[in-house]
């Protein structure tokens, strides 16, 4: 199993450069975990993206059920007053904006609190970097700031 944040479902949506790599990933091991508020992260590039005029409205309807489809199927954690109290003590030790702070406590909690043997997915170099330290394997694809 692997946990992916949001940066890493937003190339499944929408075909990007890392598209192809991060399909692969999931043709290997096919079971999401992510956090609770990852499918408003992805929806908000979604609409970035489609206000932008990179999308049309037609190729966002299209990315939205795709995005409906992977959320019947993978497995969510929830928010809870140990994940927020995790977050916090992460944005002390990590330059993480908040959101990326919540899907690392996510993923620690998800990992019982013990993150060596456990893997992240994600495109964002910053939590790559907090993850790491942390004791996760990154599973790093492409760069992000």
């Amino acid at each position: 199993m692997i946990y992916w944040d949001a940066s890493a479902i937003v190339p499944l949506l929408i075909r990007q450069a890392s598209s192809p790599e991060i399909e692969g990933i999931l043709k290997g091991d096919p079971m999401i975990v992510t956090w609770w508020a990852t499918s408003i992260e992805s929806v908000s590039a979604l609409c970035r993206v489609t206000r932008e005029g990179i999308l049309t409205r037609r190729q966002s309807e299209d990315a939205m059920a795709a995005l409906d489809t992977y959320r019947v199927s993978w497995q969510e954690i929830a928010p809870s007053g140990s994940v927020r109290d995790r977050a916090i003590r992460l944005l002390f030790r990590y330059p993480l904006r908040a959101a990326d702070a919540a899907q690392l406590a996510a993923a620690s909690e998800w990992a019982n609190g013990t993150p060596r043997g456990h893997r992240l997915l994600t495109l964002d170099s910053r939590l790559a970097e907090a993850a790491r330290g942390e004791g996760f394997e990154v599973i790093s694809v492409g760069r992000q700031g």
